[in-house]
């Protein structure tokens, strides 16, 4: 099994592309223009025109739809009469005003229907790239306070700690200096989210040996675990929750699939329900179980960028699944999930249950500025491998399900779904 993961990797290097959705986060604020400021007015408005001279240069060279230089120009107007008068009036720092501005101008060129180009300040931003990408800076550990300890309820498998050993069910029962009986379960929480780069001195027990362990885990960027088996309360039907895509989500699959392979099952439910996607080479490398190796999964074409074509990748024969398969979506659903959603569906590889789906097949890249900040574009659109993009009112169910179904019987209804198909009841 240990030849998987090592080939998936090969093969996701060569497709890997970045694409991610962004959520809204306020312009960070620094120290205000005091009344003694040497800061003039005039020279901020021309340091403001040089940086947005730069977001359009990077936008008119790489967005995926026409910009014109009189949208631009009109903006600077607008800047001049009504937004730079209003940022001075709040009396903050002339980063503020700059990047406020640029957010407001990048705004004001994209589209109407693009929901994901936006402009970060430098801390924003890279907060954001460690959204985007699934990472966090942490030891990796969640768990509660029972008994003479803290027990582990669940690790990162791509941690530090783990790596060193700690386990689910162990007994963290010191951190550093702390005893943990007289710390309460918010202070430990606290104390396993150390600073990136600290190392913590962990004092456990062994789940299965009962033998006394330490470690010194470093806190530090790793990839999330975002894929996790739940229970469809239906014999041999199984169901894969995919929360979000990442560089390494295709690794966690890879694990999943063969488990059930095992079992012999009638059918298989991926949950992608508010899976707001990532990247798509995830998806592609996802479909590469699924479908015929070697043939067109997608591709993205842009107004100034030369159409990128997803192939999907080979693999050796004993990974490739051909279980009855019922895809659940929602309107949280999107990008490389709605992706691989909608190539699922158009093949007739799985039935698609749930709600239209959000409607951004689209390729995004991060923009870095000059003074640290960044913004993400949309550089280019999906389409099929017949030539149809992918809408942006989204991926249509084969199935609608009702609102008032709750959320929580799903996946049940799913797999409820699949076997009575099978049984020809439907």
């Amino acid at each position: 099994m240990n030849y998987y993961p090592a080939f998936i990797r090969i093969c996701f290097l060569l497709v890997s592309f970045a694409a991610f959705s962004c959520p809204v986060v306020a312009v960070e604020n620094s120290q205000t223009i005091s009344s003694d400021s040497t800061v003039s007015p005039k020279s901020l408005r021309e340091e403001c025109l040089d940086y947005f001279e730069e977001i359009y240069r990077k936008m008119d060279e790489n967005y995926y739809f026409d910009l014109h230089r009189s949208d631009f120009e009109r903006f600077i107007k607008s800047f001049d009469a009504k937004i730079f008068p209003g940022l001075l009036l709040e009396g903050k720092s002339r980063d503020y005003v700059r990047w406020r501005s640029a957010a407001y101008l990048v705004d004001f060129l994209k589209q109407p229907d693009d929901l994901f180009s936006k402009f970060w300040p430098p801390k924003p931003a890279k907060k954001f790239v460690q959204e985007v990408y699934g990472q966090k800076i942490d030891l990796g550990i969640e768990g509660r306070m029972e008994g003479p300890g803290f027990v582990v309820s669940f690790i990162e498998p791509r941690s530090d700690a783990y790596a060193l050993g700690l386990r689910e069910d162990d007994l963290i029962v010191r951190i550093d200096d702390n005893d943990i009986l007289k710390l309460d379960e918010v202070k430990v929480k606290s104390l396993l989210v150390p600073l990136a780069g600290s190392k913590v001195r962990l004092d456990y027990i062994d789940s299965v040996t009962r033998k006394p362990h330490v470690i010194e885990p470093l806190s530090k960027e790793y990839f999330k675990q975002t894929v996790f088996l739940r229970s469809t309360g239906i014999k041999d039907i199984y169901c894969i929750e995919i929360q979000k895509f990442n560089r390494e989500s295709h690794e966690d699959i890879g694990r999943f699939l063969p488990v059930i392979a095992a079992k012999h099952p009638r059918g298989l439910v991926i949950d992608l329900r508010n899976n707001p996607g990532g990247t798509p080479a995830s998806a592609l490398m996802m479909s590469a179980f699924f479908l015929p190796n070697d043939e067109l999964f997608a591709y993205f074409e842009g107004r100034h960028k030369p159409r990128v074509n997803y192939t999907i990748p080979r693999l050796p024969d004993q990974f490739h699944y051909d279980w009855p398969m019922a895809i659940l979506v929602n309107s949280g659903t999107g990008s490389a999930a709605e992706l691989f959603s909608g190539v699922m569906q158009s093949r007739k590889r799985a039935v698609v249950i749930g709600r239209d789906t959000a409607g951004q097949v689209l390729l995004k890249n991060i923009f870095d500025m000059s003074d640290g900040s960044s913004f993400a574009m949309v550089v280019a659109r999906g389409h099929f491998p017949d030539g149809r993009a992918f809408p942006f009112d989204g991926v249509k169910p084969n199935e609608y399900v009702p609102d008032e179904i709750p959320a929580d019987e799903m996946i049940g209804n799913a797999a409820k779904y699949l076997l009575l198909k099978q049984e020809g009841r439907l």
